[in-house]
């Protein structure tokens, strides 16, 4: 490092010019961000026009989430009848505090003064984030999350000099986990119109396969929609925001739709049915349950639009995570995951299966005796094809025994017969 302790004589005023000041982390381009217990290294760089005291040059690495917002006051109103600003509520929560020296100990008796020579210098600096979970970085509309990296010049009586880098942090949500992979149902009905002007319900059934989804997946929606009112309905579903702070034991909450989809119109006594309607997830944050200040959290809305009456909605909670589901869709992979629980059965299936025995050789000499009766000559096929039907019978004389019958054809002993009368 170009750094050196400041000789006797030399006047802070004379000092060199900034020419650049910049902070470059080692692994920027990578994606997905910073994570819990992750090492975050860089370097910072500084160009100078002439030689420059310093007094230090530190590293700063905070995180901090934060809800603030004010409470319009109802006592005092402007000149447009609009409520003037009240008192502020306001909240903050630290994650990260690290502060490191870039420059060496200047020896005794320097007045603890720095002297960097023109060019360009470079700084590294390498930091570990804490191995607590950590929370996502976000921005909302009444608060913040944020992490930042700052390099700050100091200089003897002019003011300091800083740069300061943003660090995306992500707290990793696996939608593998069994809370997040269990189907979400709910089912409502509402009856349209009023009094004894009731026009008939409508009701609504909606499922989703799991509850935990990531960005860009396509949520695959089952819904059972019946109409028996007189109007005509419209169905739709969407995805929602929702965005809960928490500041001086109150709670501000912000909500905003992010995708939607619309169905057809359903007639009057008709009903309709989704299987597997997708709705595509955009890009956005993943959901933050673990901070005390600050909540998001997302919901798919299966509504029925009914004119002239309140929409008839179903909100199922979804969870948007990280690291991806990895096991089969019950929808998508069907086929294939058959196949493969299925492959076991070529391996004992042989290739030409073996023809069924003939009905001769399993009853007894007995039976066959008196089954089938004796011929003093053999039959000529080939000169009874031109014959009568009771030629082409007698090929088939040692197939499959004769139909079932409750009279005994060759009865042991005789049993005395009761007639039975039916009065009809």
């Amino acid at each position: 490092m170009a750094a050196e302790a400041a000789g006797p004589g030399l006047v802070p005023a004379a000092a060199g010019k900034v020419k650049e000041l910049a902070l470059v982390l080692q692994d920027e381009a990578r994606r997905g961000g910073y994570s819990s217990g992750d090492t975050v290294s860089g370097r910072v760089l500084v160009e100078l026009a002439g030689p420059l005291l310093l007094r230090a040059l530190r590293l700063e690495a905070t995180g901090r989430a934060w809800a603030a917002w004010s409470k319009a006051s109802v006592q005092a109103r402007g000149a447009a009848g609009r409520g003037v600003a009240g008192p502020r509520r306001e909240a903050e929560v630290r994650y990260l505090d690290v502060r490191q020296s870039l420059l060496r100990q200047p020896p005794e008796g320097e007045d603890g003064l720095f002297l960097l020579e023109a060019g360009k210098h470079e700084f590294p600096f390498s930091f570990q984030l804490p191995h607590e979970p950590l929370v996502t970085s976000f921005s909302g509309k009444y608060g913040s999350i944020q992490y930042c990296v700052k390099a700050v010049l100091e200089r003897p009586v002019v003011p300091d000099q800083s740069v300061k880098r943003e660090l995306q942090v992500i707290s990793h949500v696996d939608v593998n986990s069994p809370a997040l992979l269990i189907p979400v149902l709910r089912s409502q009905e509402k009856m349209v119109g009023c009094w004894f002007f009731t026009s008939g319900p409508v009701s609504l059934s909606a499922k989703i396969e799991r509850k935990g989804y990531c960005n860009e997946e396509a949520i695959p929606i089952y819904a059972e929609i019946e109409n028996c009112s007189s109007r005509l309905i419209v169905p739709k579903a969407a995805i929602f925001q929702t965005q809960t702070y928490l500041a001086s034991g109150k709670t501000k909450t912000f909500r905003q739709m992010l995708a939607n989809v619309r169905g057809n119109p359903i007639a009057s006594g008709s009903t309709d049915t989704w299987n597997g309607k997708t709705l595509k997830i955009p890009p956005v944050t993943p959901s933050i349950l673990n901070c005390c200040i600050i909540r998001v959290e997302y919901s798919l809305a299966v509504y029925i639009h009914i004119p002239g009456a309140n929409k008839l909605m179903i909100e199922l909670p979804l969870v948007i995570g990280t690291i991806p589901c990895t096991g089969f869709s019950s929808r998508n992979s069907s086929a294939g995951q058959f196949s493969v629980d299925m492959s076991w059965l070529a391996l004992t299936m042989p290739e030409h299966p073996e023809a069924p025995p003939n009905y001769a050789d399993v009853v007894s000499q007995e039976e066959f005796s008196r089954r089938v009766p004796a011929y003093s000559q053999p039959v000529d096929y080939e000169e009874q094809l031109c014959g009568h039907m009771f030629a082409y019978i007698q090929e088939f004389r040692f197939q499959p025994p004769p139909l079932y019958s409750e009279i005994d054809p060759h009865p042991t002993h005789i049993e005395e017969m009761q007639s039975v009368s039916f009065m009809l």
